[in-house]
């Protein structure tokens, strides 16, 4: 692209781009021309050529499909692709010093307030504050008042939502003290962003991110009570709105990502229920709402926290980051009430003003809000919805519809509404349709508590409204994200969360494997191995039909059982007089109401790896994505079995790639062994079930040639028996074969070596249940003759395999009356 082309696309895109009346715009400076940086950052792009910019963005797009960044919105049970924009906010050094500075006054202020509240109650007792701003908050929590936090402090992490008010200044919209979510997809929309436009990135001398997660990570280390502590990270589990950020920040920080039920209270004291028992948790970075944190003191019905952790925290035995009740701080009452306070407990008045806030339980207040009640938005005193309007974050009072309802709930229980000033958020510029348009944002930013201080992300999570007259932006429809760009005023020096000591420990311990993450890491195998076994089942179908010949005796046959098997395995209901084999075949593909359908269980694949995002190698998730393509549309028309064949042999190609890179990219310990032992169990259960339908007394040349075909093991017969295939040797090859790597011998073996592997919770030496019931197995197995092997004793190995499976469940899968602990405890902490 030549110079003046470049420069023509610069002045378009600057003189298209008409800022909202009266509202502060990033790109727009008070002059009315663009900001300097801004017009830096616009000229290097236009001189990307428009189909460079275009390959750049869909690789960014690509990378965000293949990698899995999602999010969930509350209620909705899947998850969306994550919506980053085109182009960053940036933010200038000069301006970003000031928003810092507000940001460290407002975290230390609401950490001042929340020790007296807990503690002395002086700013209550004193009347600078009144005594329903926390009794009446359902985040004020009774079991903890004065109780001292243990690592000392209530904020370790605090975010403040930010926008520009009418008068250019950034003001405070939110603040966030619960459980503050957004720092993981700031550092996911960077990654992405700076790859897709890296010689830009480097040219604006853009802030780093990793030295401000670094020094998260040790102010997290800092409050333990042990040099080497345990960091933990409480997840919701899979179904909460943030998932992806949960794991994406577990596996960036190093930290062990845990849910509720991996955790119990012993002996005063936070350990994490592992395979190789319980192991003591120093640190708990806590991304569960504090209600649902205990259900013994708390919230009764919550299945997410953990029973004791309030008693554990009285006793100091385990640091909780945020403290829970820190959410109080996050009541929208404490917003007209903050200016005062920096006043009285600082003697400075806020360096990021709040937007103008009333709280309705005081008279004066009251009868304000109700007189300018058209000019103001209702917002809830506590929580996050307005009372009498669900699902609504505030309520506007020029909204004539709702003006009198408004007034008569404000009348009847004043104490649960705050009047709030309406401005209009600040746009910055968003990519829309081929050119620059002002979009409403608000920017999220974050600062940790460290060794030395307070320490700002320089960054942030912002989100950007799709709606002009957006007042609060949540991630939902229509809603987009961006990466914030800090510009230094200097070249900014290369950083990485990698250790500077010249001496690590080394370690190779195989059992801080949580039981959560190993119970997911053992159905995902079982589920790809199911999705493999249906596959073959609907490939050999297939080719059965193309190779058929009416005139042959018992070719009708084989085709009859392999359907039959399909509908034994859930793939397709019963078929009806006059269904095709084709029609089964295809069903069998992609019909997603049939629960052995290859589409159901690689969904079910994909669902149980979400829970393991934190474990598996980001190789893994473009090829389950590609996996589940290449299965086609779900419920689409008949297909021809020549399309059907295809389809179902391209995603055995992916299934294959996928157990490749489990067996050499993924670290042989604990994790693996549980993979590689949910399919092992899976197909040696699959392969009884063939060689019960296909290697009965009746059965015929093209029912042994089949299942051959169906367990891959047709080269090695041909190998080794000059003659066609006869029952007795097809039964020892599938069966007995402890060398043929389908055989169910070969899977018990391995299964055999992964239970000697793992650690055993007794010191007697004795075989723990899943060892002893897999050696019985194997020796069975051995001791076996293919002559006199029949389909009662094949049932009989398909069964104790389900034994087997429910044996290491019981043993591993530590939930319950299965939370098997150590018999020595010294290995606890």
């Amino acid at each position: 692209m030549t110079a003046r082309t470049a420069a023509r696309r610069l002045q378009d895109w600057i003189a298209g781009y008409t800022p909202l009346p009266g509202v502060p715009d990033e790109l727009i400076g008070p002059d009315g021309k663009p900001r300097a940086y801004w017009r830096d950052f616009l000229d290097v792009m236009a001189r990307l050529a428009p189909d460079e910019a275009e390959r750049r963005f869909a690789a960014a797009d690509r990378h965000i499909r293949d990698t899995g960044v999602s999010y969930r919105v509350h209620g909705e049970a899947s998850e969306r692709s994550w919506p980053l924009s085109r182009v960053p906010l940036l933010v200038s050094a000069a301006e970003w010093r000031e928003i810092e500075a507000g940001v460290i006054q407002r975290a230390e202020l609401l950490e001042t307030v929340l020790r007296d509240l807990y503690g002395d109650g002086r700013l209550v007792a004193e009347g600078a504050l009144p005594a329903a701003a926390v009794a009446g908050s359902p985040d004020f929590l009774r079991p903890l008042h004065g109780v001292a936090p243990p690592g000392g402090r209530y904020l370790h992490l605090y975010a403040a939502d930010l926008g520009r008010g009418p008068d250019g200044r950034w003001w405070v919209l939110n603040d966030r003290t619960q459980a503050p979510s957004g720092g993981g997809y700031a550092l996911e929309n960077r990654l992405i962003l700076s790859r897709a436009l890296p010689a830009l990135y480097h040219e604006m001398n853009v802030e780093r991110l990793a030295p401000f997660f670094g020094a998260l990570r040790a102010g997290l280390a800092a409050v333990a009570d042990r040099s080497d502590p345990r960091i933990c990270l409480l997840s919701s589990g899979r179904y909460s709105e943030t998932y992806f950020e949960q794991a994406h920040l577990a596996r960036y920080l190093g930290l062990m990502l845990v849910e509720g039920d991996d955790l119990v209270l012993h002996d005063g004291r936070i350990h994490v229920r592992t395979i190789a028992g319980l192991k003591r948790a120093d640190v708990l970075w806590r991304r569960v709402d504090a209600d649902f944190c205990d259900p013994l003191e708390l919230n009764t019905s919550s299945r997410l926290g953990v029973p004791g952790l309030l008693e554990a925290i009285r006793g100091g035995q385990v640091v909780v980051a945020n403290m829970p009740g820190a959410g109080l701080a996050e009541a929208r009452i404490l917003l007209s009430f903050l200016p005062a306070l920096c006043r009285r407990l600082r003697g400075e008045d806020l360096k990021l003003p709040n937007v103008a806030t009333w709280w309705c339980g005081q008279p004066q207040e009251r009868e304000t809000v109700l007189a300018a009640l058209p000019e103001l938005a209702i917002a809830a005193a506590f929580g996050a919805t307005v009372p009498g309007f669900p699902g609504q974050p505030s309520v506007l009072g020029a909204e004539a519809s709702q003006r009198a309802r408004l007034e008569a709930a404000i009348r009847t229980r004043p104490v649960d509404y705050v009047g709030q000033e309406v401005a209009r958020l600040s746009t910055t510029p968003a990519w829309q349709d081929g050119k620059l348009v002002p979009r409403p944002f608000v920017l999220r930013v974050f600062a940790a508590a460290t060794p030395d201080g307070w320490k700002v992300m320089p960054g942030g999570f912002c989100r950007i409204s799709d709606r002009l007259d957006a007042r609060a932006v949540s991630m939902g429809q229509g809603v987009q994200t961006a990466d914030v760009w800090i510009l230094a005023d200097k070249p900014v020096e290369a950083t990485s969360l990698l250790p500077r000591q010249d001496r690590v420990p080394i370690r190779r311990i195989a059992g801080n494997l949580p039981s959560h993450a190993a119970d997911h890491l053992f159905w995902f195998g079982r589920y790809l191995e199911r999705a493999e076994a249906t596959l073959r089942l609907v490939r050999r179908l297939c080719s059965s039909l193309v190779e058929a010949d009416p005139a042959i005796h018992g070719s009708g046959q084989t085709l009859d059982r392999l359907q039959k098997l399909l509908v034994a395995w859930g793939a397709v209901p019963r078929p009806k007089p006059g269904d095709s084999a084709s029609a089964v075949a295809a069903a069998a593909l992609n019909q997603t109401e049939n629960y052995g359908a290859a589409i159901s269980l690689v969904r079910s694949a994909r669902r149980a790896s979400s829970g393991i995002r934190e474990r598996l190698s980001a190789d893994s998730w473009p090829l389950l994505a590609e996996l589940e393509e290449r299965l086609g549309l779900p419920g689409e028309a008949e297909l021809p079995e020549g399309e059907t064949f295809h389809r179902a042999d391209r995603a055995l190609h992916v299934i294959a790639a996928l157990s490749g890179l489990a067996q050499e990219n993924m670290n042989q310990v604990a994790g693996w062994r549980f993979l590689d032992m949910g399919r092992r169990i899976e197909r040696g259960i699959n392969t009884c079930r063939f060689a019960r339908h296909l290697a009965e007394p009746d059965t015929t040349i093209d029912d042994l040639d089949a299942l051959l075909d169906l367990v891959d093991s047709q080269i090695s017969y041909r190998s080794r028996y000059v003659i066609g295939p006869a029952l007795a040797p097809v039964r020892d090859m599938v069966v007995l074969d402890p060398f043929n790597p389908r055989a169910v011998a070969f899977q018990v073996e391995r299964l055999l070596e992964h239970l000697k592997a793992l650690p055993s919770l007794r010191e007697d030496g004795m075989p723990e249940a899943p060892l002893r019931l897999a050696t019985i197995i194997s020796g069975t197995l051995s001791a076996a003759q293919a002559e006199s092997l029949d389909n009662s004793q094949i049932l009989g190995f398909e069964q104790k395999l389900m034994q087997l499976s429910e044996a290491i469940a019981d043993r591993y899968f530590l939930q319950g009356r299965n939370a098997a602990r150590p018999e020595k405890l010294t290995g606890l902490y």
